[in-house]
């Protein structure tokens, strides 16, 4: 490993290369910002990475003959990027995105990644994203890391050793950090709910988020519950802390928090700190259904833009404009649904912020579908729960009418009954 500044360990980056960027949290800013300097000189770099935080000054207008990003996930820093062209989406389960790098699909040059510095064995932390960030490192030619002592050393697959990093740039800054929101009454509310499904042990999945952090304030009641989900925030801590995640009934890593990536607070980093509770793993174990269903009474709880009366979910794009990304739903909606005692969970509101409906008669035009109407079993609102498990489409629809908004309702029922005019509305 050699020692250098950002700006001479980018200078290995060559137009025409693949270059991956690490998650989330992680994204190493100091090297981004240094081959973004480099765009006078580079032509067609491909950037590929997943969600990220901060900056993504290459995906800016001018840069386009400089830099391509391709993206697995549309975090809000590419939104516009994707929308107006210079960048792109993938669609992918998060589970295959490792994939693509070990098969071959997508061979990377260069990995920028962030990490602990090295401990007295020479081995550096992940830290906060594993996820695919682990394969980009394994397979790509050239690894170029930023070390940063602000990077949690986690347990888990995370651990890469200085002679796996070809260069190595120095930096002490605060990682991106956020502090849990404000929830307001139809969150409490869609988290009362939802927490009115889980049974004592069983096994967590959750996202990001006022929901899910909802769901987890409405679980202190609970007992003996487990965590295997992609990512989670700083919603657990207190979980732990009251001893209702015990994990005790886990098959897979019993006692332990399994995730592959993680984002919220200092205090969750403190947290996860060399804490052997809990364990960040590769995407393509964590994500896998077979790994998934071995659990007991896995309860995934996910998120939409909107479900359309037949149970069709849409959770990455507001028509043709992609807002975010497939991510790892319908790994756990299939997971959970084969697990024994499992519970597949689609939460969100009623209405927008402005009021507009998110139970439609039908998906937006271009809208893409993450989970499809044979996957769901549960849609939760502020207004009650939905269960479309082993209904007809008639009978979905009558069920998604009742949880919808009041103001909703009545236009809802009459796009039912137009679409099952010979069933008599059920």
């Amino acid at each position: 490993m050699k020692w250098v500044s950002a700006a001479e360990a980018v200078s290995v980056i060559e137009s025409g290369q693949r270059v991956f960027v690490h998650t989330a949290a992680a994204a190493p800013q100091q090297l981004i910002a240094a081959m973004t300097a480099r765009a006078p000189e580079l032509r067609g770099v491909e950037v590929v990475h997943l969600h990220t935080e901060g900056p993504a000054p290459y995906a800016a207008p001018g840069m386009e003959a400089s830099f391509r990003p391709h993206v697995f996930f549309v975090a809000a820093n590419m939104r516009a990027a994707v929308a107006e062209g210079r960048a792109d989406y993938i669609p992918v389960f998060l589970s295959e995105v490792p994939g693509l790098f070990r098969r071959g699909v997508l061979p990377l040059d260069v990995a920028m990644v962030q990490v602990s510095p090295p401990d007295h064995h020479g081995f550096c932390s992940l830290g906060v994203s594993v996820d695919a960030s682990l394969a980009a490192v394994q397979t790509a030619r050239v690894v170029i890391a930023q070390v940063n002592p602000h990077m949690p050393r986690t347990h888990g697959d995370g651990l890469i050793h200085i002679r796996r990093l070809q260069y190595a740039v120095a930096v002490d800054e605060p990682l991106p950090a956020h502090d849990p929101p404000a929830l307001s009454a139809i969150e409490h509310a869609i988290g009362g709910h939802v927490a009115g499904l889980v049974e004592d042990g069983a096994t967590l999945q959750m996202g990001i988020g006022a929901i899910p952090d909802a769901v987890l304030a409405a679980l202190i009641h609970h007992k003996d519950l487990g965590v295997h989900t992609e990512m989670f925030s700083d919603g657990l801590i207190d979980l732990v802390e009251r001893g209702v995640i015990t994990g005790k009934h886990k098959r897979r890593h019993p006692g332990r928090i399994v995730a592959s990536f993680l984002m919220g607070s200092r205090r969750l980093y403190d947290f996860v700190d060399d804490n052997p509770l809990v364990a960040v793993i590769d995407s393509a174990y964590v994500n896998d259904s077979a790994i998934i269903r071995k659990n007991p009474r896995v309860t995934a709880i996910n998120s939409a833009l909107e479900v359309d009366l037949t149970g069709q979910v849409c959770a990455d794009s507001i028509g043709t404009r992609q807002y975010s990304g497939v991510g790892g739903q319908m790994d756990f909606i299939r997971g959970a649904s084969l697990s024994e005692g499992g519970k597949p969970i689609i939460a969100l509101p009623s209405a927008t912020s402005h009021g507009v409906s998110r139970i439609v008669p039908f998906l937006k035009e271009g809208a893409g579908v993450v989970t499809t109407r044979a996957h769901v079993h549960y849609v939760v609102t502020e207004y009650g729960v939905a269960d479309l498990y082993g209904k007809t489409l008639c009978q979905r629809a009558r069920a998604l009418i009742e949880v919808a908004h009041p103001d909703h309702r009545e236009a809802l029922s009459r796009a039912a009954a137009a679409r099952f005019p010979k069933h008599g509305f059920c």
